[in-house]
């Protein structure tokens, strides 16, 4: 009886379908039923299934100096390219949402529904490309999707275990589909500050979480697009990196993604709110805790240190001003 009660929880729970999705627990039933999908999906589970999904390639149609073509030269047979860079704001705030305008003419142009399962891929070179994936997974669901998914691994894992790709374009039969982004799921920048300013032990505490590498954190290196170096006050520092297995864009088997949360003091009731530099690398902190651990307060700050830097806030980890002054120099000399 108690395995029987543990199971049918665990089929019911939102981060029971990440388990399955990522392979840790077999499920033929998954296969036939894309419309349960999982955050996450392993390679063999989107070759059985892309048929009956929608596949977003998010890659940049070409890449480098030398702007070598990605998706003509070859992607997942039927997937659709929706280029990262759709999805984002201009260079001087990265992270800002695009307007409920635009995003319904990027919806629209890729044939995409509401109820559509959706399943994004990114290259997989790395984990900050997994940032990319789940960053378009995040505004889709505030948009009001609600069947999506990421490949576990991106692109790479699909060609490293030799699935075949196609090099013929994909068209899609546009959509009406406009969308309306649920702003309360959008942390602002004045909600930020409020944050700061509000006294310790005042209430629900909401914790910061920084998910940039550590330099950043400690305010030796900055984003190219930032003001100031540095990170937000009372902001607790947890490198997304951590999730994947080593030098890859493939997550950590269920049970180590649980166990690096708990060490890390994040499995928690306390409202949290993550950031990085363009709401890039916080939307991964923000998909493992919200998506495959369950953690109901999350949200994510989309703007984050990019635009909190341009706002005349304070920071924490700030160098002083001579130490400032020197790196000016050496960016605009090059010493």
């Amino acid at each position: 009886m108690l395995v029987a009660n543990k199971r049918r929880f665990l089929q019911q729970s939102a981060f029971a379908l990440g388990l399955l999705a990522c392979g840790h627990l077999a499920s033929p039933a998954l296969a036939n039923a894309p419309a349960r999908l999982g955050p996450v999906l392993s390679v063999q589970q989107l070759a059985e299934l892309k048929s009956a999904v929608k596949v977003l390639d998010i890659r940049e149609p070409v890449e480098g100096e030398k702007k070598v073509p990605t998706y003509s030269a070859g992607h997942i047979a039927g997937a659709l390219s929706a280029p990262y860079s759709a999805f984002r704001g201009p260079k001087d705030n990265p992270g800002a949402l695009i307007s409920d305008a635009k995003l319904s003419e990027v919806v629209q142009r890729l044939g995409l529904q509401t109820q559509d399962p959706i399943v994004v891929v990114h290259s997989g070179r790395d984990a900050t490309e997994f940032g990319a994936a789940a960053r378009v997974y995040w505004t889709l669901k505030v948009a009001g999707f609600k069947q999506l998914s990421i490949l576990d691994g991106g692109l790479k894992a699909w060609v490293d275990a030799k699935q075949p790709l196609s090099t013929e374009e994909v068209r899609a039969t546009p959509s009406q589909t406009s969308v309306k982004i649920d702003r309360s799921q959008v942390v602002t920048t004045e909600e930020v500050k409020a944050l700061v300013s509000a006294p310790d032990g005042a209430g629900a505490q909401t914790r910061l979480i920084d998910g940039r590498p550590s330099k950043f954190f400690e305010g030796d290196v900055k984003h190219a697009a930032a003001q100031r170096w540095g990170t937000i006050p009372k902001a607790e520092h947890f490198d997304q990196e951590r999730w994947f297995r080593p030098k890859s864009s493939q997550l950590l088997p269920a049970a180590e993604l649980s166990a690096v949360a708990q060490s890390a003091g994040l499995i928690t009731k306390d409202p949290t709110v993550s950031f990085c530099n363009t709401g890039h690398w916080a939307a991964t902190n923000w998909f493992v805790l919200s998506e495959l651990l369950g953690q109901s307060g999350v949200k994510l700050y989309p703007e984050s240190i990019v635009a909190y830097s341009k706002a005349g806030l304070p920071l924490a980890n700030e160098p002083s001003r001579a130490t400032i002054l020197w790196r000016q120099l050496r960016e605009s000399t090059g010493i």
